[in-house]
């Protein structure tokens, strides 16, 4: 390149940025023009179905916020304060038998589903052996305390709701993990997972929890306002008729709800008041849903995939998914 063409290259460069349109400007858009036609909206959305939808919303989000963010904020915590090794100090040696013991430390170690990913990639980078990091993965976000209390809140009239619930979770995690000592193969995880190690030396550890519990806020609170949203639009404009109808089919119940489960990718530490508002339903259908969400979901896929790689995730998804299901199954017609 002659000096000519650099001294224009570098012009271009250097030139003004371009105006770059994010989210953030596109909803103070949005709100803006909500405010300038605010009572064209009113007379417009003055609608008994939209009021009925608008209180269903809202009653779900500000039942399940609190505990969310308390999720978020221990998540946060464990992702700063808590050492990765400190569960591998706590394994047998035999991994068949370390299974359930990573399945049980999901209750001391809770965390979003989000967060259980990163946490099962360092297990592993860490020496643990896979089966037990993947049990882990699939308990912390399903079987702790936080999730177990708002399932209990949100269907008080339905106590055994939370032991089902802990008995579905718990034993797909431990099936799983078995299943894979038993056929997993170590090809099918992505070497990057087992080679890269996330380090936050240097950093202080709280910044880290900021930086963790702020992630995982936005992104789990974003979660709850669409599940919100669709189980508002669900129990408002949807026909009864249509709910009897699925509420009297068992079978089909169950595999709309687990597909549903799968599709909303709802934070567990607020699925239970989403599942709640599908009154018309029976209680089975609906713990399939909390059963199946917190193991796999379209964002759990997305996650699965960057972290261990695409063959792993293609193969280990549908896996839990049908576990999860039979699991849940069980655990309901016992324990229901």
């Amino acid at each position: 390149m002659t000096i000519t063409g650099e001294i224009r290259s570098s012009k271009r460069r250097s030139g003004p940025p371009r105006l770059k349109i994010t989210s953030l400007e596109v909803l103070c858009g949005i709100l803006v023009l909500a405010l300038l036609f605010q009572s064209r909206l009113v007379d417009l959305l003055d609608v008994p179905k939209l009021r009925t939808a608008s209180t269903v919303f809202v009653a779900i989000c500000v039942q399940a916020m609190p505990f969310l963010v308390l999720g978020v904020l221990i998540s946060g915590a464990i992702a700063a304060f808590v050492p990765a090794s400190a569960l591998r100090r706590l394994l047998p040696s035999k991994t068949a038998l370390a299974v359930p013991v990573a399945g049980v430390a999901g209750i001391a170690l809770p965390g979003c589903e989000c967060a259980s990913v990163p946490v099962a990639r360092r297990l592993m980078q860490q020496g643990v052996a896979p089966a037990v990091a993947l049990t882990f993965l699939l308990a912390a976000p399903a079987v702790n305390p936080i999730v177990l209390v708002s399932t209990a809140v949100a269907f008080n009239d339905a106590p055994m709701m939370v032991v089902a619930r802990f008995v579905g979770s718990l034993l797909t995690a431990m099936v799983m993990g078995w299943l894979w000592v038993r056929f997993g193969k170590m090809e099918w995880i992505a070497e990057r997972a087992l080679a890269r190690m996330a380090d936050h030396t240097g950093r202080s550890k709280w910044a880290v929890f900021a930086e963790s519990s702020r992630h995982d806020l936005v992104d789990a609170g974003g979660f709850l306002v669409l599940g919100g949203l669709f189980a508002a639009v669900f129990k408002t404009f949807v026909p009864t008729a249509w709910m009897q109808t699925l509420g009297g089919q068992i079978v089909l119940g169950v595999i709309v709800m687990a597909f549903l489960a799968v599709i909303l990718a709802l934070c567990s530490e607020a699925d239970a008041f989403v599942a709640v508002a599908f009154s018309a339903l029976p209680l089975l259908p609906r713990l399939v849903f909390l059963v199946v969400g917190p193991a796999v979901d379209v964002k759990l896929i997305a996650l699965q995939a960057g972290a261990f790689g695409k063959s792993f995730a293609f193969r280990f998804a549908p896996a839990t998914f049908v576990v999860a299901i039979l699991c849940a199954v069980v655990s309901g017609v016992v324990l229901l």
